[in-house]
């Protein structure tokens, strides 16, 4: 499922290998490795310019990219992403920051799920390739320092979740932002 939401596969997988990294489960990463080659290895041109739909809160490009990074040694990792987002290692990508138009709008407010999962995405992919896309790093900055202000609200509809969004935003960055 190439989606903004819940049910998106690779958003699945990744917390999927993460537990197992952890828990030391060497069966299931075999299992989330295969089915994510077979799922996004031939993947290419991912259409950036189709985000938000919305109501994103995760993006589907992106969200490929987190479990590829994961699960290819590095120099496929670098030749798929090449084909999947072109021009990314020079810190190039088609994304504008998303803009709430209405607080209270639960589907609304996922935009700033969105900008913060773009930012913890990024942040991981440089810190596991710094050299290659360092480049980023203003991108993944702009979508936290933008959002952040937003966490702050009385309204159900982003408060009880877009804190933890921000957690994994600041645990994958290497620094904080200097406009936090």
């Amino acid at each position: 499922m190439r989606v903004g939401e819940h049910s998106n596969t690779a958003f699945g997988m990744v917390f999927a290998w993460d537990y197992a990294t952890h828990a030391g489960e060497l069966e299931l990463k075999a299992a989330i490795e295969s089915k994510a080659k077979e799922f996004y290895m031939n993947d290419t041109d991912c259409p950036l310019s189709w985000e938000p739909s919305g109501y994103d809160f995760l993006s589907p490009c992106l969200e490929e990219i987190d479990i590829m990074r994961r699960i290819l040694p590095a120099a496929d990792f670098h030749q798929w992403v090449a084909a999947f987002i072109p021009h990314i290692q020079n810190g190039k990508l088609d994304i504008e920051i998303g803009r709430v138009s209405d607080r209270s709008d639960g589907k609304l407010v996922h935009i700033d799920g969105l900008n913060l999962s773009r930012a913890w995405v990024l942040y991981g992919l440089i810190s596991q390739y710094p050299q290659q896309y360092a480049a980023l790093q203003e991108t993944a900055d702009a979508h936290l320092t933008n959002t952040i202000p937003n966490l702050v609200a009385d309204d159900y509809a982003g408060g009880h979740w877009l804190g933890s969004f921000a957690i994994y935003a600041l645990q994958n960055a290497s620094h904080v932002p200097e406009d936090l």
